[in-house]
């Protein structure tokens, strides 16, 4: 008898973030900030994310943008929309969402 593998708790969060860009280096962080945001979901507004991700890469996102930020200047939130997505969202106008997690057609 095969055992079930388990399916790890994936969870839809929302990355906001507000980088001082006065400065070169501010400059330089926004752009590692949204580097960094881009590898675990997608831009949805200017400095908003929308994530999917597990336990792990949780924890992997939110080290990588506290070890880039400055405390002392920006800012950064991550909101764990329960019950999903779809169960948290009101969109109005425009809606450039993909969901990755669907068959995409072409």
């Amino acid at each position: 008898m095969k055992a079930k593998a388990h399916a790890r708790k994936r969870y839809d969060i929302l990355v906001t973030y507000d980088v001082k860009t006065t400065t070169k280096a501010g400059r330089k962080r926004l752009r590692r900030v949204a580097l960094i945001c881009e590898g675990f979901g997608q831009r949805v507004q200017y400095s908003v994310f929308e994530c999917r991700v597990d336990e792990a890469q949780l924890e992997e996102l939110e080290h990588r943008l506290i070890e880039t930020m400055n405390k002392d200047t920006d800012s950064i939130r991550i909101y764990l929309l329960y019950g999903g997505r779809d169960g948290a969202l009101r969109v109005y106008g425009q809606d450039r969402y993909q969901d990755f997690d669907e068959p995409l057609i072409i």
